[in-house]
């Protein structure tokens, strides 16, 4: 029970700290869309994935491997070999990052003329290359707090960084809005490189205050650690890591290239492209993708907590974290997919005052949870030491969908509808084949009444729950706000009440919940 507390614990402290930067990160999308409209968030959307790219190569993987080995070396108490891990991959990532920040730099005019398809990206993509070094550093120490199964200075920082993050962004884009719109999307990217800048110094104020003796002896004994040693045993996780996270980033940086583009193609002009691409990214995509803060934040703290099982041998407790996980994924996807597969229109217009978005969020809603168990999945084998797998299940769905969107965008009765249905699709071939890798590796396949028909049966009953009350408030005249926020409430409730009565929420989730909370 302890250990399945520490891991349900972590997942927990990174689910609130997730929480609060999508609540955060809602308010900034929201209040950008309304400021510089859909065709400046579309510019900094074109730009971000390219930045996210030069990070994963930057970063090589290494922070993962770093929580995986220090995972290890806690479990054989060894203390002083979790820091020289430490040690090890903080010079390996100045390395790295420095190399990439210069490649970047020079490369920037070859990306403006041969790559990005609207010229006014430039200066936006310039002001994010000083996060490179910054995210790369740091990621090694939240690699470190991860192996030790410690989410908190993760969760802190990363509460910090988004903070930041909206404050700096909305003040220097309002200040730059009067320049245009390009001047104003600047403001997204240096509010980027200003919260990441504040949450490294944060997590080494956290590192300095925590450390222990142990990093002296790690710091003076680094010519004898042995570099080599550390890559080779990093190499078999970060290398299939790296590639999972390049192509997932790839997939990003082309999508957000190849979509502008073929709408262009479908008959509109590039400005008009350019605000249809922010919308869907900006609306749709950040709706959809507010149940990953659990998902990504099981996926995180999987990856220790799986190693460390691996580590001891101890199958039973791999096979219970993985149910676990699956289950609870379920839980909160299901329900959401319905959310937005009714409400749809209502969130992009409350929210965002766009509320044509809603057309895209329909077609993906269905295909949440199997982006959610995508993520999960991930998460569950790079801690069993399988990398390469997700690797291979991503190659395979990226290709799909960005086929889909080539030829389904381009359709003009189609257009950014075929883009959220290629989209879809993807998410559902990775997680399908995800799955069925995991039953090959340890037996597990979601089992019909727990993971499917309990939490199905209570998905209806709130659908049905919320069509009726949605119809009734608005004969009546409600505002809009008002309609949307009563009947998601009573949507919420009903659906916990009834997991709650037809067992979909089991007596061992309740006695770990009241431990968690008894902190």
């Amino acid at each position: 029970m302890a250990v399945g507390y520490s891991f349900l614990h972590g997942a927990l402290v990174l689910l609130m700290a997730g929480l609060v930067t999508r609540i955060l990160g809602f308010f900034y999308q929201m209040a950008m869309i309304r400021l510089i409209g859909p065709e400046g968030v579309g510019l900094f959307n074109m730009v971000f994935p390219v930045y996210i790219m030069v990070l994963v190569l930057a970063t090589a993987g290494i922070p993962l491997a770093v929580a995986k080995l220090v995972a290890e070396e806690v479990a054989g108490n060894n203390l002083p070999g979790a820091y020289g891990i430490l040690v090890q991959s903080i010079f390996v990532l100045v390395l790295t990052s420095l190399f990439c920040t210069c490649l970047l730099v020079c490369g920037v005019p070859l990306l403006k003329s041969c790559v990005f398809p609207n010229p006014k990206v430039y200066y936006c993509f310039v002001g994010l290359i000083p996060g490179i070094v910054i995210v790369s550093l740091c990621s090694a120490f939240r690699g470190f707090f991860q192996g030790l199964q410690q989410m908190t200075p993760t969760a802190v920082t990363q509460t910090v960084e988004q903070l930041v993050r909206v404050v700096a962004g909305l003040s220097i884009a309002c200040l730059l809005l009067p320049r245009g719109i390009e001047y104003a999307a600047v403001g997204l990217s240096l509010g980027v490189v200003l919260g990441e800048l504040s949450g490294f110094l944060l997590m080494l104020r956290i590192f300095f205050k925590h450390r222990t003796a142990a990093v002296g002896t790690a710091v003076r004994r680094f010519p004898d650690l042995g570099l080599r040693q550390f890559l080779s045993r990093a190499y078999g996780l970060a290398v299939p890591v790296t590639l999972t996270r390049f192509v997932a980033t790839a997939l990003m940086s082309v999508q957000a290239v190849l979509i502008p583009l073929r709408l262009h193609v479908s008959g509109l002009s590039i400005s008009q492209a350019t605000s249809v691409y922010g919308q869907f990214v900006g609306i749709a995509e950040t709706l959809l993708f507010i149940p990953g803060v659990l998902t990504m934040a099981l996926a995180t703290a999987l990856v220790p907590a799986i190693s460390d099982a691996m580590a001891l041998r101890n199958l039973r407790l791999v096979r219970e974290r993985v149910y676990d996980a699956v289950r609870l994924t379920i839980q909160v996807g299901m329900p959401a997919a319905f959310i937005f597969l009714i409400l749809a229109d209502e969130l992009c217009g409350v929210l965002f005052r766009y509320p044509e978005a809603g057309v895209s969020l329909r077609i993906m809603a269905l295909a949440g949870p199997f982006l959610y168990l995508q993520q999960t999945t991930t998460g569950i084998m790079q801690g069993m030491g399988r990398a390469d797998i997700p690797f291979k299940n991503l190659v395979i769905s990226s290709a799909v969908s960005l086929t889909g969107i080539y030829y389904l965008t381009a359709v003009p009765l189609l257009a950014v509808k075929g883009t959220a249905l290629a989209v879809a699709l993807g998410f559902v071939v990775m997680s399908l084949l995800n799955l069925q890798d995991l039953h090959r590796l340890t037996g597990f396949y979601p089992g019909l009444r727990e993971h499917v028909l309990k939490p199905l049966l209570s998905v209806l009953c709130m659908s049905l729950l919320m069509l009726y009350l949605r119809g009734a408030l608005q004969s009546r005249g409600l505002d809009e706000g008002a309609v949307l926020f009563v009947t998601l409430l009573a949507g919420g409730l009903t659906y916990l009440a009834c997991m709650l009565l037809s067992g979909g929420f089991n007596e061992e989730d309740k006695v770990k919940f009241k431990a968690i909370f008894r902190l």
